[in-house]
């Protein structure tokens, strides 16, 4: 399944981290806007085109120390069809760089409306006698709070198209106790009951790791909680946000990890993406700052993990 083939790269690389792509257009570097903005104009286009130029930049910086990608469709989604377009050009160039590609977009509905979102972030369209993939990622982040009717198409994409899925289970933010720290009948959290539901969805998705090709989103901020869910769901891979801005660590994230050293991947989105401010380097060496940052990352957790 698709997660076999991010843990692979996390074994080449050896580093279980992912950069994510969510870029800001207020802390881009004004070069990469003023050169977009003058062949495109001030708008959407020209704004649009800033954030592919930016991640290029990362990803040629990148490619090949990290194992993958993931950008956040809201940043693209901010500037309408043009920023979507960005968000194709961003997975089809990393894709060419041999990265894996994990869209967040968290989707979650039902029936046929989640089989069209199925289709267009890992999936085919058809159009006259040919498919066309409109997204073409390899994993897709995804709420399961509809229960299996919301997971259902996208199992079947998956097994189709040999892709994954990363499901809620305990997210990073303060607030996601509200509701996932809540307890059922018998005592069990929200969110284990939710990550046992992963065990379950990723039966027909075994991989050859152990890992199906259901993960889980399991925050940094929760260590704890991280650790206990490794030990509940051994077939269920981990998609880790939280270290870096949001205040995690890698102390915090270790145990995420099994006896094997894998079973997750760490992201870090803006301490990689606006290394160079951190730094206080020339904006143009910004790809620069991201590769050192992500080498101190890695290096980091890896000296954390087994």
């Amino acid at each position: 399944m698709s997660l076999d083939l991010l843990i692979k790269k996390i074994k080449e690389t050896n580093n279980p981290t992912v950069a994510g792509l969510d870029p800001d257009l207020q802390k881009l570097p004004e070069f990469i806007k003023a050169a977009a903005f003058k062949e495109y104009g001030v708008g959407l286009e020209g704004a649009a085109e800033s954030l592919f130029a930016f991640n290029k930049g990362l990803i040629d910086a990148l490619y090949d120390i990290v194992p993958a990608v993931k950008p956040q469709c809201a940043y693209y989604e901010k500037y309408g069809w043009q920023g979507m377009r960005a968000l194709s050009k961003t997975i089809a160039y990393a894709k060419e760089k041999g990265m894996f590609v994990i869209t967040d977009g968290k989707r979650n509905d039902i029936g046929t409306t989640m089989e069209a979102y199925a289709s267009a972030h890992l999936g085919a369209v058809k159009i006259g006698g040919s498919e066309v993939e409109p997204f073409a990622a390899d994993a897709l982040t995804v709420n399961g709070y509809l229960g299996t009717d919301g997971i259902a198409p996208l199992i079947k994409i998956c097994q189709a198209k040999d892709k994954g899925i990363f499901v809620l289970v305990k997210t990073s933010n303060p607030s996601s106790g509200e509701l996932q720290d809540k307890l059922l009948d018998g005592g069990t959290p929200v969110y284990e009951y939710m990550g046992s539901l992963c065990e379950k969805w990723g039966e027909s998705l075994s991989g050859t790791y152990g890992y199906s090709g259901v993960g889980a989103v399991v925050g940094a901020t929760y260590p704890e909680q991280l650790t206990e869910l490794r030990e509940k769901l051994p077939h269920t891979f981990f998609l880790v946000p939280g270290y870096g801005a949001q205040g995690g660590g890698a102390a915090d994230v270790a145990g995420g990890f099994d006896q094997n050293g894998i079973g997750a991947v760490i992201n870090a989105s803006r301490s990689i993406m606006y290394a160079y401010k951190k730094e206080g380097c020339d904006e143009k060496d910004y790809a620069a700052a991201a590769r050192r940052e992500a080498i101190r990352m890695r290096d980091d957790i890896t000296a954390h993990i087994s």
